[in-house]
């Protein structure tokens, strides 16, 4: 039964809704939010994250997203490589994306800015085919999979397409604001010979504010060190086909520690709640510029945390700062960590 219960999970996010991939650390995936946030930090800057999902199933979701980008200060660009993987264990079923990203960043004023962003990708899916269990195959009542029925099969077990997403970031000194498309191409991802199924286009929207609080302070020999404390409230809002969901929450900054947590899924909708889980997060901005960050998802939907095991992701950030450039890009960018 507990199979079963995957199967029709897998072909509900995954062949017959063909969803992308979420990260609950969205802001900690940057570049895979938005292209509009490749140089964002005005440094240059490397991250991974990594997500298993649903680890209680006899069958899991990982995923992990891992990126680069700098921002050229006299061109007001920033530029970026990100490379996405996904695996299912069911049906072998992989995806794999390398995109290059290009933004410009606008002065809109002292301290208000905008970047443009634009990505363009290649990517390759593949899937065991002979594994694949169609919905029509599947008996709910005796909870049995009918053997009949895969006469669909094909040795073409790979596709590949281009992709091309899109995106504009707001951000002022304590509020922020961006939306993206992606999947702009509208890719053919069906592995049977149609030309219906395609990849729906993907739009989000995500925003938020900063709220400094009074500095702490840590004693040293000579002098004392300021300690930035702030907290930050943000919403992620997606929309894919027939499907949305909303993401927000709050984040408590106490350098270097990070607590967050926040709640997804759209509660009032259509008067059927859409509860699907509440995150919590502990993460370290530590003073070598590393940022280390852990999330964990109760699953509140009826799959139900006991079943489903929740969701693991941990995000890994590294900044190149040059310090010697003194206060000329060392303003502090509005946004949540994770």
């Amino acid at each position: 039964m507990r199979i079963l219960v995957f199967i029709i999970l897998f072909l509900k996010l995954g062949l017959s809704s063909a969803q992308d991939v979420q990260f609950s650390q969205f802001y900690a995936a940057p570049l895979y939010l938005n292209p509009a946030f490749t140089g964002s930090t005005e440094w240059t800057r490397v991250g991974l994250n990594f997500r298993n999902q649903w680890p209680g199933l006899d069958h899991t979701f990982v995923s992990m997203s891992a990126y680069v980008d700098h921002f050229i200060e006299h061109k007001n660009s920033g530029v970026g490589l990100i490379v996405n993987g996904t695996r299912e264990t069911f049906a072998e079923l992989q995806n794999m994306e390398v995109g290059a990203l290009y933004s410009y960043r606008l002065k809109l004023g002292e301290f208000r800015f905008l970047h443009v962003g634009a990505q363009a990708s290649f990517v390759n899916r593949y899937a065991n085919v002979e594994q694949i269990i169609l919905g029509t195959q599947l008996d709910i009542d005796s909870g049995t999979i009918n053997a009949d029925g895969n006469n669909w099969v094909t040795d073409d077990s790979q596709r590949s397409h281009a992709d091309i997403n899109t995106g504009l970031y707001y951000y002022a000194e304590r509020i922020w604001f961006g939306v993206a498309a992606h999947h702009l191409t509208r890719p053919l991802i069906s592995y049977m010979a149609t030309t219906e199924n395609r990849l729906p286009i993907r739009y989000s929207a995500h925003g938020g504010i900063k709220i400094p609080l009074k500095d702490g302070r840590i004693k040293e020999y000579l002098n004392n060190v300021r300690q930035e404390r702030s907290l930050s409230f943000a919403f992620n809002y997606k929309r894919q086909g027939a499907f949305d969901q909303l993401d927000f929450g709050a984040e408590l900054y106490l350098q270097p520690i990070i607590i967050g947590t926040w709640y997804r899924g759209l509660p009032t909708k259509n008067a059927m709640p859409n509860n699907e889980a509440i995150v919590g997060l502990l993460g370290f901005s530590l003073p070598n510029d590393l940022d280390l960050g852990y999330s964990y998802d109760f699953t509140i939907s009826k799959l139900g945390l006991r079943h489903s095991g929740g969701a693991h992701e941990v995000s890994l950030r590294y900044t190149f700062r040059n310090y010697k450039l003194g206060g000329k890009r060392d303003r502090v960018i509005p946004g949540f960590k994770y």
